[in-house]
This record gives C-alpha cells, structure tokens and sequence, in this order.
C-alpha cells in the first residue's frame, strides 16, 4: 500500500496529476479541493494516498490531507459508490458541505454532483450519517499560488468532462463565467459552484 507521496509536481492536468518522486513519475488522481491547493508545476508536493487495485487498472487517489482521504475510503464503503464516484463528490463540494449534506439530509444537493442519483443520494445519507460521528472536519488549508493558464477556459472544460459532464454541459458552464486573466482551477471552482447551486 502506498500511503503518502512526497516529491516534485511535474504535470496537473485535472483530475490527474504527476508526481516525480526519485526519477519515478507516480500519476495520481486528485478531487478538485485537492487540487485548488497545489502548488505551482516544478515545486515540491505531498500528499496522502490511497492505492486502488482491480483487474484491469491499478490507480492511485492522492488528497492534501487524512481527513479527506478517510472520508475518500469512506465513501468508497458505501454500496454503489465506487472511486470514481467518490472522487466527483469530492470535487463537487469540500468536506463541510458534504458532511452538512448527511447531517442535514440534504439529497437535493448531492443529487447535483454528476453521476450521483436519488437513490445513491440517499443511500450516501444514510450510511454515512454513522461514520461522519467520528470523523472530524479539517481546518482549511491556504491555497497556494497557482501558475496562469495559456488556455485556461480550454483545461477547465476538459476537466469538467473528466469529472463526469456532458460536454455540452461543461462548455456551457465555462461559457457563462468571466474568464479573461483566470486560470482553469479558478474557473472550474466557479463554474462547480454554479452548476451544483
């Protein structure tokens, strides 16, 4: 098990990063809370990791913090929820607006995250109302200076399509917002917000 990645960010690509650790480049899938909070191409990165094996695909989930990777290993749990899933969630609404979601019983929010249904909405409320008692929401962490974006509205799009939007839906989003002298992690922050109000 790979539980934590330490070494230089050399490609951010949403939802997918590279990290050169020792010569080695580890490509790590990342939520977009995560995300936000990398430092600019070139610098030193670490993350906690979790390690995903099935027959045909061997992936690794990288998050700033533990609380965000248990709640990452949590959802994984729950029936209908696999990584890919998890990860949307994650991307979709930091862990306060999730854990408010389940305490709240909020499904018509989480319905909103691509790919997530009534059904699963509900199933998320009820089996993670138990284990978020223990689990302690984070002190956010500062982002970091992000490096601008020669096509920024371009990345953001892909990265939206990559999260589980239509493409249509994705570049309608992009469309909609002000983009002149926005990098591609400002633009999909806002436009995530936007589609999930």
């Amino acid at each position: 098990m790979i539980a934590r990645l330490r070494g230089i960010l050399i490609e951010k690509q949403a939802p997918e990063i590279v990290v050169d650790v020792g010569g080695v480049g580890y490509e790590v899938l990342v939520p977009m809370t995560t995300l936000y909070q990398l430092p600019a191409l070139g610098d030193e990165v670490a993350l906690y990791t979790h390690f995903v094996v099935r027959e045909d695909a061997q992936q690794l989930y990288g998050f700033a913090d533990t609380s965000s990777r248990q709640l990452f290993r949590d959802l994984i749990k729950v029936n209908g929820v696999g990584p890919k899933m998890a990860l949307a969630i994650q991307s979709g609404m930091d862990s306060d607006d999730f854990v408010r979601c389940v305490q709240d019983g909020d499904t018509a929010s989480l319905v909103r995250v691509p790919g997530v249904g009534k059904k699963t909405a509900e199933r998320l409320v009820i089996e993670m109302r138990d284990r978020l008692q223990k689990w302690q929401v984070p002190a956010g962490l500062a982002s970091a200076p992000r490096e601008a974006v020669v096509d920024a509205a371009a990345e953001a799009e892909a990265a939206l399509v990559a999260l589980g939007y239509k493409p249509q839906e994705a570049s309608r989003a992009i469309a909609a917002l002000e983009t002149e002298g926005q990098g591609s992690d400002a633009l999909i922050r806002q436009a995530l917000k936007n589609m999930i109000k």
